[in-house]
C-alpha cells in the first residue's frame, strides 16, 4: 500500500520537573533531507535521532523539533551568553542596528535555550524517555502517511483506470483508420501514377510496409501491461513512489507513441484525454512515498 511523503507527527512527554514535546514534519523529495531542532543539552544525540529518521522515514524532507519547558520551579536558571550573544549579533545582521540594545536583548532572551539549567551530563534514563516520545512522533507522522496514502491509492487507480478504459476505446477506429490512411494515399498518388510506368505490386507491398509501420497494437499490449504493473506495485507492501514514477514514463511514451502513429481524429482525442490523466498521476506521484 502506497504512503504519502506528507506527513505531521506529534507525542508528548511530562516529567516531574520538565514537560517535552516533539514535531516532526516530512514534505516530499528524491531523497532524505533532515533538519533537526534539538536544544543544545542534548545535541550530543542527534546522530542517533538522525540515524531513527533516515531508517523509519526513508524519504522526504524532514523537520524534527525538540521543545523543552522546565516546570520545575527550584531550578537553577543561568543565561547562556554565548547563545545569547550570538542571537544578538544575528539579529543586528539582520538590520537590528536601529534597534535599542536593551530591546535587543530582550528579544534574544525569548529565543530557544537563552536560559538554561547548570547540570553536569544527560540522564541516561531521562533520554531514553525522550527517545522513545520521539519515536511515538516518528510513529504519529508515519500513520498520517498512510492515511494520505489512501486518498492517493483511490485518485491515481482512478486516473489508471481512465486510461484503461480510453485504451479499449481504440479498436473501434482502427479499421476506419486503415481504410482512411488507404485511401488518402491512393488518392494523392493517382495523378502522378497515371502518367508514370510503376510495378502493382510493389507499390502494394510499399503501401503495407507503410501502414504496418503505423499499426499500434504493440502499443496498445505494452500499455495495458503497464497499466497493470503499476497498479502491482501500488497493491504491494512497500510503497514505492520511485518504481511508480519509472513506470509512470513508460506509460507515457506508449501513449506518445500512438498519438504519434494515430493519423485519425477521433484516436487523437483518446491520446489527448490519455495524457491528461497520465500528468495528475505522475504529479500526485511525485507525493508517493
Amino acid at each position: 500500500m502506497i504512503q504519502s511523503m506528507t506527513g505531521f507527527g506529534r507525542a508528548t512527554l511530562i516529567l516531574p520537573e520538565k514537560k517535552i514535546s516533539v514535531e516532526v514534519k516530512s514534505l516530499n523529495s528524491k531523497q532524505i533531507d533532515i533538519n533537526t531542532r534539538i536544544p543544545s543539552f542534548y545535541k550530543e544525540k542527534e546522530l542517533e535521532v538522525r540515524s531513527l529518521l533516515s531508517s523509519t522515514l526513508r524519504r522526504g524532507k524532514i523537520e524534527l523539533s525538540i521543545f523543552i519547558e522546565n516546570t520545575d520551579v527550584n531550578a537553577q536558571y543561568k543565561i547562556n551568553k554565548d547563545l545569547v550573544g550570538e542571537y544578538i549579533k544575528s539579529l543586528q545582521d539582520f538590520g537590528g542596528e536601529k534597534i535599542a540594545s536593551g530591546e535587543l536583548l530582550s528579544i534574544a532572551m525569548r529565543l530557544p535555550d537563552a536560559m538554561k539549567v547548570e547540570r553536569e551530563e544527560i540522564d541516561e534514563e531521562e533520554w531514553k524517555a525522550i527517545r522513545k516520545v520521539v519515536e511515538e512522533a516518528i510513529q504519529a507522522l508515519v500513520n498520517y502517511r498512510k492515511a494520505e496514502g489512501l486518498s492517493l491509492d483511490k485518485d491515481i487507480k482512478e486516473q489508471i483506470d481512465t486510461i484503461d478504459r480510453l485504451h479499449n476505446e481504440v479498436p473501434k477506429y482502427e479499421q476506419e483508420r486503415v481504410v482512411t490512411i488507404k485511401d488518402r494515399i491512393s488518392t494523392k498518388l493517382k495523378d502522378v501514377l497515371q502518367s508514370v510506368d510503376f510495378d502493382q505490386n510493389r507499390l502494394e507491398q510499399e503501401m503495407i510496409y507503410f501502414i504496418e509501420k503505423l499499426d499500434v497494437s504493440e502499443e496498445k499490449v505494452r500499455l495495458k501491461n503497464h497499466c497493470a504493473y503499476f497498479i502491482e506495485t501500488m497493491n504491494s507492501k512497500e510503497s514505492n513512489g520511485k518504481k511508480l514514477g519509472f513506470i509512470s514514463q513508460e506509460l507515457g511514451r506508449e501513449i506518445n507513441t500512438m498519438g504519434s502513429k494515430a493519423n485519425h481524429t477521433e484516436i487523437q482525442k483518446i491520446v489527448v484525454q490519455m495524457k491528461d490523466a497520465l500528468e495528475k498521476i505522475k504529479e500526485q506521484v511525485l507525493n508517493v512515498l
